[in-house]
Protein backbone atom coordinates (compact mmCIF):
# COMPACT_ATOMS: atom_id res chain seq x y z
CA UNK A 1 0.00 0.00 0.00
CA UNK A 2 1.22 3.43 -0.65
CA UNK A 3 -0.13 6.93 0.42
CA UNK A 4 -0.20 10.34 -1.45
CA UNK A 5 -0.72 13.92 -1.34
CA UNK A 6 -3.92 14.28 -3.38
CA UNK A 7 -6.38 17.07 -3.75
CA UNK A 8 -5.11 18.59 0.19
CA UNK A 9 -5.81 15.19 1.46
CA UNK A 10 -4.16 11.82 1.71
CA UNK A 11 -5.15 8.83 -0.05
CA UNK A 12 -4.38 5.73 -0.32
CA UNK A 13 -3.69 3.17 -3.11
CA UNK A 14 -2.11 0.29 -4.44
CA UNK A 15 -1.41 -1.21 -7.94
CA UNK A 16 -1.17 -4.71 -10.07
CA UNK A 17 0.29 -4.97 -13.83
CA UNK A 18 3.19 -3.79 -15.43
CA UNK A 19 3.41 0.12 -14.63
CA UNK A 20 3.50 1.01 -18.02
CA UNK A 21 0.50 -0.15 -19.64
CA UNK A 22 -2.20 1.43 -19.54
CA UNK A 23 -4.34 2.11 -16.26
CA UNK A 24 -7.72 1.35 -15.04
CA UNK A 25 -8.87 3.43 -11.60
CA UNK A 26 -10.78 1.64 -9.27
CA UNK A 27 -13.50 3.13 -7.41
CA UNK A 28 -14.65 1.78 -4.16
CA UNK A 29 -18.25 1.90 -3.18
CA UNK A 30 -20.17 3.39 -0.15
CA UNK A 31 -18.27 2.89 3.60
CA UNK A 32 -16.17 0.12 1.69
CA UNK A 33 -12.21 0.15 1.38
CA UNK A 34 -10.47 -0.80 -1.36
CA UNK A 35 -10.03 -3.90 -0.58
CA UNK A 36 -13.74 -4.87 -2.11
CA UNK A 37 -11.34 -4.79 -5.17
CA UNK A 38 -10.21 -8.20 -4.58
CA UNK A 39 -6.60 -9.45 -5.11
CA UNK A 40 -8.11 -11.51 -7.99
CA UNK A 41 -10.46 -9.16 -9.56
CA UNK A 42 -7.58 -7.09 -9.75
CA UNK A 43 -5.46 -9.58 -10.94
CA UNK A 44 -7.80 -10.62 -13.70
CA UNK A 45 -8.04 -7.09 -15.32
CA UNK A 46 -4.07 -6.93 -14.87
CA UNK A 47 -3.89 -9.82 -17.36
CA UNK A 48 -5.70 -8.24 -19.91
CA UNK A 49 -2.47 -5.64 -20.59
CA UNK A 50 -3.37 -2.53 -17.57
CA UNK A 51 -2.05 -1.75 -14.93
CA UNK A 52 -5.32 -2.13 -12.38
CA UNK A 53 -4.95 0.74 -9.22
CA UNK A 54 -7.23 0.76 -6.54
CA UNK A 55 -7.75 3.26 -3.07
CA UNK A 56 -9.54 4.26 -0.80
CA UNK A 57 -11.96 6.84 -0.65
CA UNK A 58 -11.96 10.25 1.76
CA UNK A 59 -13.25 8.37 5.21
CA UNK A 60 -12.55 5.30 4.52
CA UNK A 61 -9.68 3.03 4.59
CA UNK A 62 -6.38 4.61 5.35
CA UNK A 63 -7.07 7.88 3.39
CA UNK A 64 -7.79 10.81 5.35
CA UNK A 65 -11.29 10.88 7.40
CA UNK A 66 -12.63 13.69 8.38
CA UNK A 67 -13.30 12.94 11.62
CA UNK A 68 -13.50 17.17 12.42
CA UNK A 69 -16.85 17.09 10.76
CA UNK A 70 -19.48 15.38 12.75
CA UNK A 71 -21.58 12.61 11.52
CA UNK A 72 -24.28 14.05 9.75
CA UNK A 73 -27.90 14.71 10.99
CA UNK A 74 -30.08 12.13 8.60
CA UNK A 75 -33.60 13.30 9.87
CA UNK A 76 -31.95 17.08 9.03
CA UNK A 77 -30.59 16.35 6.26
CA UNK A 78 -33.84 14.89 4.50
CA UNK A 79 -36.07 17.71 5.95
CA UNK A 80 -34.08 20.25 4.48
CA UNK A 81 -33.42 18.27 0.71
CA UNK A 82 -37.53 18.13 1.09
CA UNK A 83 -37.34 21.90 1.50
CA UNK A 84 -35.06 22.56 -1.53
CA UNK A 85 -32.48 23.67 0.04
CA UNK A 86 -28.71 22.76 -0.14
CA UNK A 87 -27.86 21.33 3.41
CA UNK A 88 -24.66 22.15 4.54
CA UNK A 89 -22.25 18.84 4.22
CA UNK A 90 -18.56 18.26 4.69
CA UNK A 91 -18.48 16.94 1.26
CA UNK A 92 -20.09 16.08 -1.91
CA UNK A 93 -19.18 12.97 -4.69
CA UNK A 94 -18.04 15.86 -7.17
CA UNK A 95 -15.26 16.47 -4.12
CA UNK A 96 -14.33 12.76 -4.37
CA UNK A 97 -14.63 12.63 -8.36
CA UNK A 98 -11.60 15.46 -7.71
CA UNK A 99 -9.73 13.70 -5.45
CA UNK A 100 -9.50 10.99 -8.13
CA UNK A 101 -8.69 13.38 -10.80
CA UNK A 102 -5.73 14.28 -7.91
CA UNK A 103 -4.61 11.10 -7.45
CA UNK A 104 -3.83 10.29 -10.99
CA UNK A 105 -2.21 13.45 -10.89
CA UNK A 106 -0.03 12.65 -8.44
CA UNK A 107 0.78 9.36 -10.18
CA UNK A 108 1.36 10.81 -13.40
CA UNK A 109 -1.33 9.68 -15.20
CA UNK A 110 -3.02 11.21 -17.91
CA UNK A 111 -5.86 9.50 -18.71
CA UNK A 112 -7.12 6.20 -17.57
CA UNK A 113 -10.53 4.08 -17.96
CA UNK A 114 -12.33 4.70 -15.02
CA UNK A 115 -14.56 1.27 -13.22
CA UNK A 116 -16.66 2.38 -10.28
CA UNK A 117 -18.98 0.27 -7.75
CA UNK A 118 -22.19 1.30 -6.19
CA UNK A 119 -21.15 4.95 -4.95
CA UNK A 120 -17.78 4.65 -6.66
CA UNK A 121 -19.92 4.22 -9.93
CA UNK A 122 -21.65 7.59 -9.22
CA UNK A 123 -17.73 9.04 -8.73
CA UNK A 124 -17.02 7.72 -12.34
CA UNK A 125 -19.77 9.14 -13.54
CA UNK A 126 -18.83 12.48 -12.37
CA UNK A 127 -15.08 12.03 -13.52
CA UNK A 128 -16.12 10.95 -17.35
CA UNK A 129 -18.85 14.12 -17.08
CA UNK A 130 -16.34 16.78 -15.59
CA UNK A 131 -13.58 15.87 -17.00
CA UNK A 132 -13.68 13.82 -20.19
CA UNK A 133 -10.09 14.76 -21.18
CA UNK A 134 -8.85 12.29 -18.16
CA UNK A 135 -11.26 9.42 -18.91
CA UNK A 136 -10.77 6.87 -21.84
CA UNK A 137 -13.78 4.58 -20.75
CA UNK A 138 -16.26 4.48 -18.27
CA UNK A 139 -17.64 1.57 -16.56
CA UNK A 140 -19.73 1.94 -13.93
CA UNK A 141 -21.52 -1.28 -11.94
CA UNK A 142 -24.40 -1.62 -10.06
CA UNK A 143 -25.15 2.31 -9.63
CA UNK A 144 -27.69 4.79 -10.55
CA UNK A 145 -28.07 8.32 -12.09
CA UNK A 146 -29.49 10.23 -8.81
CA UNK A 147 -32.42 10.13 -10.51
CA UNK A 148 -35.29 10.35 -7.89
CA UNK A 149 -37.87 9.12 -9.70
CA UNK A 150 -36.03 5.63 -9.69
CA UNK A 151 -37.96 2.60 -7.60
CA UNK A 152 -35.73 2.65 -4.00
CA UNK A 153 -34.51 -0.57 -2.35
CA UNK A 154 -37.16 -2.45 0.13
CA UNK A 155 -37.77 -1.21 3.17
CA UNK A 156 -36.19 -4.11 5.29
CA UNK A 157 -33.12 -3.69 3.35
CA UNK A 158 -32.76 0.03 4.41
CA UNK A 159 -33.51 -0.53 7.92
CA UNK A 160 -30.82 -3.40 8.12
CA UNK A 161 -28.52 -0.39 6.22
CA UNK A 162 -29.06 2.05 9.35
CA UNK A 163 -29.61 -0.51 12.50
CA UNK A 164 -26.68 0.66 14.09
CA UNK A 165 -23.87 -2.15 13.97
CA UNK A 166 -22.45 -3.55 17.43
CA UNK A 167 -19.14 -2.43 18.22
CA UNK A 168 -16.64 -4.79 16.30
CA UNK A 169 -14.35 -4.57 18.86
CA UNK A 170 -15.55 -5.05 21.67
CA UNK A 171 -18.36 -7.24 20.44
CA UNK A 172 -16.78 -8.91 17.05
CA UNK A 173 -19.00 -11.78 16.70
CA UNK A 174 -22.07 -9.53 16.57
CA UNK A 175 -20.88 -7.22 14.50
CA UNK A 176 -20.10 -9.86 11.87
CA UNK A 177 -23.13 -11.29 12.20
CA UNK A 178 -24.74 -8.41 11.33
CA UNK A 179 -22.71 -7.58 8.67
CA UNK A 180 -22.95 -11.15 7.09
CA UNK A 181 -26.89 -11.33 7.22
CA UNK A 182 -26.92 -7.82 5.50
CA UNK A 183 -24.29 -9.27 2.93
CA UNK A 184 -26.37 -11.96 2.15
CA UNK A 185 -29.88 -10.16 1.87
CA UNK A 186 -28.31 -8.46 -1.39
CA UNK A 187 -26.38 -10.99 -2.68
CA UNK A 188 -28.36 -12.28 -6.04
CA UNK A 189 -30.18 -15.61 -6.39
CA UNK A 190 -27.72 -17.66 -8.36
CA UNK A 191 -24.20 -16.35 -6.70
CA UNK A 192 -24.27 -16.89 -2.60
CA UNK A 193 -22.31 -15.48 -0.68
CA UNK A 194 -19.19 -17.18 0.53
CA UNK A 195 -19.68 -16.45 4.20
CA UNK A 196 -16.02 -17.16 5.42
CA UNK A 197 -14.27 -15.21 2.78
CA UNK A 198 -16.73 -12.45 3.50
CA UNK A 199 -15.92 -12.74 7.15
CA UNK A 200 -12.18 -12.37 6.39
CA UNK A 201 -13.36 -9.44 4.27
CA UNK A 202 -14.84 -7.51 6.99
CA UNK A 203 -12.21 -8.64 9.43
CA UNK A 204 -9.41 -6.98 7.55
CA UNK A 205 -11.24 -3.96 6.53
CA UNK A 206 -11.95 -3.83 10.55
CA UNK A 207 -8.21 -3.69 11.16
CA UNK A 208 -7.35 -1.50 8.29
CA UNK A 209 -10.24 1.40 9.74
CA UNK A 210 -12.93 1.57 11.58
CA UNK A 211 -15.20 4.38 11.49
CA UNK A 212 -19.04 4.86 11.01
CA UNK A 213 -19.23 8.11 10.57
CA UNK A 214 -17.53 8.06 7.35
CA UNK A 215 -19.87 6.31 6.09
CA UNK A 216 -22.38 8.72 7.19
CA UNK A 217 -20.82 11.54 5.48
CA UNK A 218 -20.23 9.72 2.04
CA UNK A 219 -24.26 9.34 2.19
CA UNK A 220 -24.67 12.83 2.93
CA UNK A 221 -22.39 13.66 0.10
CA UNK A 222 -24.32 11.09 -2.07
CA UNK A 223 -27.82 12.54 -0.64
CA UNK A 224 -26.56 16.30 -1.72
CA UNK A 225 -25.41 15.27 -5.60
CA UNK A 226 -28.48 15.05 -6.75
CA UNK A 227 -29.39 13.85 -10.03
CA UNK A 228 -26.74 13.84 -12.57
CA UNK A 229 -28.40 12.99 -15.93
CA UNK A 230 -28.32 16.27 -17.66
CA UNK A 231 -24.57 15.65 -16.71
CA UNK A 232 -24.68 12.13 -17.81
CA UNK A 233 -26.06 12.74 -21.34
CA UNK A 234 -22.22 14.93 -22.36
CA UNK A 235 -20.16 12.03 -21.69
CA UNK A 236 -18.28 11.09 -24.76
CA UNK A 237 -16.01 8.11 -23.89
CA UNK A 238 -17.15 4.61 -24.77
CA UNK A 239 -19.53 3.73 -21.78
CA UNK A 240 -20.55 0.29 -19.84
CA UNK A 241 -23.09 -0.33 -17.33
CA UNK A 242 -23.47 -3.75 -15.53
CA UNK A 243 -26.00 -4.69 -13.41
CA UNK A 244 -27.28 -7.49 -11.21
CA UNK A 245 -30.86 -8.33 -12.44
CA UNK A 246 -31.75 -9.53 -8.46
CA UNK A 247 -30.10 -6.17 -7.29
CA UNK A 248 -32.39 -5.82 -4.35
CA UNK A 249 -30.31 -2.59 -3.26
CA UNK A 250 -29.94 -0.15 -6.15
CA UNK A 251 -32.42 -1.41 -8.17
CA UNK A 252 -32.07 -2.73 -11.94
CA UNK A 253 -34.17 -0.23 -13.18
CA UNK A 254 -31.46 2.54 -11.69
CA UNK A 255 -28.98 0.37 -13.95
CA UNK A 256 -31.44 1.24 -16.94
CA UNK A 257 -31.56 4.48 -16.26
CA UNK A 258 -27.98 4.84 -16.15
CA UNK A 259 -27.55 3.52 -19.87
CA UNK A 260 -30.50 5.70 -20.85
CA UNK A 261 -28.90 8.60 -19.76
CA UNK A 262 -25.26 8.11 -21.06
CA UNK A 263 -25.39 8.33 -24.93
CA UNK A 264 -24.04 4.83 -27.00
CA UNK A 265 -23.50 3.62 -23.66
CA UNK A 266 -23.33 -0.66 -23.48
CA UNK A 267 -25.91 -2.09 -20.96
CA UNK A 268 -24.98 -5.26 -19.28
CA UNK A 269 -27.48 -6.84 -16.99
CA UNK A 270 -26.68 -9.92 -15.55
CA UNK A 271 -29.12 -12.48 -14.32
CA UNK A 272 -28.68 -13.71 -11.04
CA UNK A 273 -26.12 -11.24 -10.09
CA UNK A 274 -27.67 -9.24 -6.18
CA UNK A 275 -25.60 -6.26 -5.55
CA UNK A 276 -22.03 -7.31 -5.60
CA UNK A 277 -19.65 -8.65 -8.04
CA UNK A 278 -18.84 -12.32 -6.57
CA UNK A 279 -15.88 -14.47 -7.78
CA UNK A 280 -17.85 -16.52 -9.97
CA UNK A 281 -18.33 -13.40 -12.55
CA UNK A 282 -14.97 -11.94 -12.06
CA UNK A 283 -13.72 -13.36 -15.28
CA UNK A 284 -16.64 -12.00 -17.41
CA UNK A 285 -17.11 -8.62 -16.17
CA UNK A 286 -13.63 -8.06 -16.40
CA UNK A 287 -13.63 -9.20 -20.36
CA UNK A 288 -16.49 -6.62 -20.64
CA UNK A 289 -14.09 -3.56 -19.10
CA UNK A 290 -11.64 -5.09 -21.31
CA UNK A 291 -14.15 -4.56 -24.44
CA UNK A 292 -15.12 -1.12 -23.35
CA UNK A 293 -11.58 -0.02 -23.23
CA UNK A 294 -10.54 -1.04 -26.58
CA UNK A 295 -13.66 0.63 -27.79
CA UNK A 296 -12.04 3.77 -26.70
CA UNK A 297 -8.48 2.94 -28.52
CA UNK A 298 -10.66 2.23 -31.56
CA UNK A 299 -12.05 5.91 -31.26
CA UNK A 300 -8.57 7.32 -30.72
CA UNK A 301 -7.57 5.32 -33.73
CA UNK A 302 -9.79 7.06 -36.03
CA UNK A 303 -8.53 9.83 -38.25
Amino acid sequence: MNIVQANGIELAYDSFGDQTNEAILLIAGLGTQMIRWTEPFCEELAACGYRVIRFDNRDAGCSTHFSQCSPPDFGTLAAVLMAGQRPDVPYTLYDMAADAISLLDALSIDRTHVVGRSMGGMIAQIMASEHPERVLSLTSIMSSTGNAGLPQAAPDIMAMMMRPAPDPFSDEEGFLAQSIAFAQRISGSMYPLDGEAYRRLVREEIQRAYDPAGTGRQIAAMAVTGDRRLRLATITAPALVVHGMDDPLILPACGEDTAISIPNADLMMIEGMGHDVPPALYQTVAKAIDHTARRALTMDARP
